[in-house]
C-alpha cells in the first residue's frame, strides 16, 4: 500500500492528474469499502492539488449528504434543487463555476469559497449515487482539464458502485 503520492514538481494540472489517475487507481484496486475508497479519492486530490475543499455528496434520504471529504467543516445535507451540487445532480453534468457569488442559489457553506466544480458520480442503472465537490479560494480556478482530469477519476469509483 502506497504511503504516500508522487505529484510532479512545477507541472500543469493536465500533467498532475496524468500521474495521480494511476495512483489513485491502484490505491483503491483491492478495496471493496466505498468510504474508504473516497476517503483515499478526497485526500489524494486534496495533496495533490491543494484544493480548498474536496469532498463527496451522496444520494440519501431524498437529498445530498456529506460524505468523506477534506478540508473545513461542511453544509451536512443539500436538497437536490440548492446550489451547485444539486444542480449537478439534477442536470446530470459536471458544472464548472468560476465565481461562485454569480451562480444564482450558491450555497456558502464557507465564505472562503470562490470557485467550484462538481461531478456526478452514477450507478449502473444511469442514476446519480453522488457527487464530487471541489472548491477553490482563487476565482476561476477550473478549467477543462480538471473536468476531464476528475472524471477520469469518476470512472473508477463508477466501476466500484
Amino acid at each position: 500500500m502506497a504511503e504516500e503520492l508522487l505529484i510532479p514538481v512545477n507541472a500543469d494540472r493536465k500533467a498532475v492528474y496524468n500521474a495521480l489517475f494511476p495512483q489513485i487507481k491502484a490505491l483503491i484496486a483491492d478495496e471493496s469499502d466505498l468510504v474508504a475508497n473516497l476517503s483515499n479519492i478526497t485526500a489524494a486530490l486534496k495533496e495533490a492539488f491543494g484544493f480548498f475543499w474536496v469532498g463527496f455528496y451522496l444520494v440519501k434520504e431524498g437529498q445530498l449528504v456529506l460524505g468523506p471529504f477534506q478540508g473545513p467543516i461542511a453544509c451536512t445535507r443539500i436538497p437536490f434543487h440548492k446550489g451547485v451540487c444539486g444542480a449537478s445532480y439534477t442536470r446530470k453534468e459536471t458544472i464548472i463555476v468560476p465565481d461562485v457569488e454569480a451562480f444564482p442559489g450558491h450555497i456558502a457553506c464557507s465564505s472562503a469559497s470562490k470557485s467550484e466544480i462538481v461531478l456526478p458520480v452514477f450507478h449502473r442503472n444511469g442514476t446519480v449515487a453522488m457527487v464530487l465537490d471541489v472548491d477553490s479560494d482563487i476565482m476561476n480556478d477550473f478549467s477543462e482539464d480538471d473536468s476531464e482530469g476528475l472524471k477520469q477519476i469518476i470512472k473508477l469509483i463508477e466501476k466500484k458502485l
